[in-house]
């Protein structure tokens, strides 16, 4: 019997390199974001709010992150009629909007990204751009 196992963990300048990627999306399709990323728990590694995107986005943006990063699934996996209740029984960490990506990099999930500010398939291109640029699957 193993007690431990190998694992692929997202660094900051994987994050980093996220961020930028998304920022430059949202600057090309003239919305600003509020860009959420953590790691597979859940914990935040990285973030922005681009000048002009909604402040109340940062904190869906970050229910999208930790949603995905949870069901490592697109946030918008959580069915429509458990929305309302697992957002109230989770205080809003857990939400199905739209624009929440797991990080899936070789197979494995390091983390999720969530993003905010725009319409659902503003985000989702803008979380997209991000996954692209370090190679994690779309």
């Amino acid at each position: 019997m193993s007690f431990t196992q190998p694992s692929t963990t997202l660094t900051h300048q994987g994050a980093l390199a996220m961020l930028a990627a998304a920022t430059a999306k949202a600057e090309e399709i003239g919305q600003p974001q509020c860009i959420v990323v953590v790691d597979a728990s859940g914990e935040l590694i990285a973030e922005v709010r681009m000048t002009g995107a909604k402040f109340l986005s940062r904190k869906s943006a970050r229910a999208k992150a930790r949603t995905a990063a949870s069901i490592s699934g697109p946030s918008a996996n959580i069915p429509e009629g458990f929305r309302p209740l697992i957002g109230m029984a989770t205080g809003g960490e857990v939400t199905g909007l739209p624009g929440g990506l797991p990080i899936m990099i070789d197979g494995a999930l390091v983390g999720g990204i969530g993003v905010g500010s725009g319409s659902g398939e503003q985000d989702i291109a803008v979380a997209e751009a991000a996954l692209n640029a370090v190679g994690a699957a779309v």
